[in-house]
């Protein structure tokens, strides 16, 4: 029996394209599927939560996970990576030093926010290197004429923002995977890593990638449309005195 989207918690967002919403901290994975290969955005905050996003994106899939791109480096997003340890795994530049020099720190802010010390310690010291950094644009052939567009569309909330665009389709909209660029069940939130003065031209750059028909997956929260992301755009600028 064929098993669906909703079944498995999953948000079905056009043919082979959904995200689920993770418990804890309400961060969103995403699942694009191509002809044999699976691609994940983002991992999760522990070891035990990437292979449960594993697991429900291959049986969704009929296939294992081929590739992984995290979009930046917080420890909701990327401490399940190693439950992918078959795949391609992609981020911005400059994520691989964060991986390999910034493992304590976040081990530290996944203890400070709740997650179990054990399970963090066990991922933090799992912790996957990007195999391929993301400078500019990277298209990746999925197969069976599916591509998908990685933009380093940072800095902002990082120093490492990745996003994901999946073009639109004759029975699909366009789809951008933001990351916390773009948060809708909060303020978006400004860490000691966020670069607040580039942080509206971000979120251009995602406008420009996607349009103004596509469907914005914010890290946390509910789907937006372009008329959100503009508004947390002018938000952000107000809020860190940045110039239209």
């Amino acid at each position: 029996m064929t098993v669906t989207w909703e079944e498995l918690g999953w948000e079905r967002l056009g043919a082979g394209v959904g995200r689920c919403r993770l418990p804890g901290w309400d961060c969103t994975a995403g699942l694009v599927v191509g002809d044999g290969t699976a691609l994940v955005i983002d991992a999760g905050s522990s070891l035990a939560e990437g292979a449960l996003v594993r697991t429900r994106a291959q049986e969704l899939a009929g296939h294992r996970v081929t590739h992984l791109a995290l979009t930046h480096p917080h420890f909701d997003h990327v401490l399940g990576a190693a439950a992918f340890a078959s795949a391609e795994v992609f981020g911005a530049v400059g994520l691989d030093m964060v991986s390999v020099h910034a493992r304590e720190e976040l081990r530290l802010d996944a203890v400070r926010n709740g997650l179990d010390e054990g399970a963090a310690t066990e991922a933090a010291d799992a912790l996957v290197v990007p195999h391929h950094q993301v400078s500019g644009e990277w298209t990746l052939d999925l197969g069976g004429g599916r591509q998908v567009l990685l933009a380093n569309v940072g800095p902002g909330h990082t120093a490492h923002d990745l996003a994901v665009l999946v073009p639109a389709a004759p029975d699909s909209p366009a789809v951008v995977f933001c990351g916390d660029l773009v948060e809708e069940s909060g303020e978006p939130q400004a860490g000691p890593d966020a670069v607040p003065s580039h942080w509206p031209a971000a979120l251009d750059r995602l406008l420009g990638l996607g349009g103004e028909d596509a469907l914005y997956v914010p890290g946390h929260g509910a789907v937006v449309d372009a008329a959100f992301v503009r508004g947390q755009r002018n938000e952000l600028a107000a809020r860190f005195g940045v110039s239209p």
